[in-house]
C-alpha cells in the first residue's frame, strides 16, 4: 500500500513537471492534494488507469491538454457570488475609488467572467463605470474565450438576480443583458471595459498599477510559497491605499506580505494596502 501510495505521488509529480516542460504551465506550487482530487476524475475522463498513462496521451496528443485543464483550474463561478462582499465594496470601498479621475480593477482568476461582469455593472450603478478598466486575467484560454462572449444558461439567472438583489444592486439585473434561445449575454457596454486576459499567478509579473483587485477562492488551491508569490504581485500592483479582496477561507495572516496591508473589512476578507507599504 505504501509503495503504490509513493508510485503515485511520482507519477503526478512527474506530470505536473511534463506539463510544465512542454505547455508552460506551472502547477508545482499548486496544493498537491487538491491536484491529486482532480487528477484522480480525470483519470475517468481520459480512459486511463494510471497518471503515466495520462502522461503519455498528454504529451502525444494535442487535444488532450486543453481539455485536462479544465481539470486542473476550478472553473466555479457565479454573478455577484456572496453578495455581503460586493455590498461591502458598494458601501466602503466605492466612495474612496470615487476619489479617482480614473479606475483600474484586477480580477485574478477570472474564471467564466462571473466577478468581472459582477463588477463592471457594481460600477456602471455606482456611476463610475465611464472612467474604469477592468482587468480579468486567468490561465484557462477556454474559461476566458467564454468569458469574453458572456453568455450564460437562463436557469442560472435567478440565483444572479437574488444575489445582485442581496448586494444592494440599484437597477434590475435584467438592465444589464438580454436573453433568448435559453441563453443570457451580459451587454457589450459592459464588456468594452473588461479586458480578458491570459495571466499566470505562478510565472507571470504585474502587468500594470490597479485601484482593487479581486482575488478570491484562488489562494487556496496553491501552497505556502505560491500563495505568498501572488500576494507579492498583489502588494506591487497597488497603488498607494488600493484594496485587495479575499475569499472567506483566505488570508494574509501567514504572509510575508502580511505587513504590507491592513484590515478595511475583515468579515468580507477587504484588506487596504498601508501607505508606506
Amino acid at each position: 500500500m505504501l509503495h503504490q501510495r509513493k508510485t503515485a505521488e511520482i507519477e503526478q509529480q512527474l506530470l505536473i513537471e511534463a506539463i510544465y516542460l512542454r505547455y508552460h504551465y506551472d502547477f508545482r506550487g499548486y496544493a498537491q492534494s487538491s491536484l491529486k482530487r482532480r487528477l484522480q476524475a480525470a483519470l475517468t475522463r481520459f480512459d486511463c488507469e494510471t497518471l503515466s498513462q495520462l502522461q503519455h496521451r498528454l504529451l502525444h496528443e494535442r487535444a488532450v491538454f486543453p481539455a485536462l485543464l479544465d481539470y486542473l483550474t476550478v472553473q466555479v463561478s457565479d454573478v455577484f457570488r456572496d453578495p455581503e462582499y460586493f455590498r461591502a465594496l458598494r458601501e466602503k470601498v466605492v466612495p474612496l475609488l470615487r476619489t479617482y479621475p480614473s479606475l483600474k480593477i484586477w480580477v485574478a482568476g477570472c474564471s467564466t467572467g462571473e466577478e468581472a461582469y459582477s463588477l463592471a455593472i457594481l460600477l456602471r450603478e455606482e456611476g463610475l463605470l465611464e472612467r474604469s478598466l477592468i482587468y480579468a486575467t486567468d490561465i484557462n484560454s477556454t474559461a476566458l474565450q467564454r468569458a469574453e462572449a458572456g453568455v450564460y444558461d437562463i436557469e442560472r439567472v435567478p440565483g444572479f438576480t437574488e444575489n445582485h438583489a442581496r448586494s444592494g444592486g440599484r437597477s434590475s439585473l435584467s438592465d444589464h443583458y438580454s436573453a433568448a434561445y435559453g441563453r443570457v449575454v451580459f451587454d457589450k457596454s459592459l464588456r468594452r471595459h473588461i479586458v480578458f486576459s491570459d495571466h499566470s499567478l505562478a510565472t507571470d509579473s504585474v502587468f500594470a498599477e490597479v485601484h482593487l483587485i479581486s482575488c478570491r477562492n484562488v489562494l487556496i488551491y496553491f501552497d505556502r510559497t505560491l500563495q505568498d508569490r501572488a500576494l507579492g504581485l498583489f502588494r506591487e500592483a497597488l497603488c498607494r491605499r488600493g484594496f485587495l479582496g479575499l475569499g472567506a477561507k483566505e488570508s494574509l495572516r501567514f504572509s510575508s506580505h502580511a505587513p504590507a496591508f491592513e484590515d478595511f473589512v475583515a468579515p468580507e476578507r477587504i484588506f487596504q494596502k498601508r501607505g508606506d507599504a
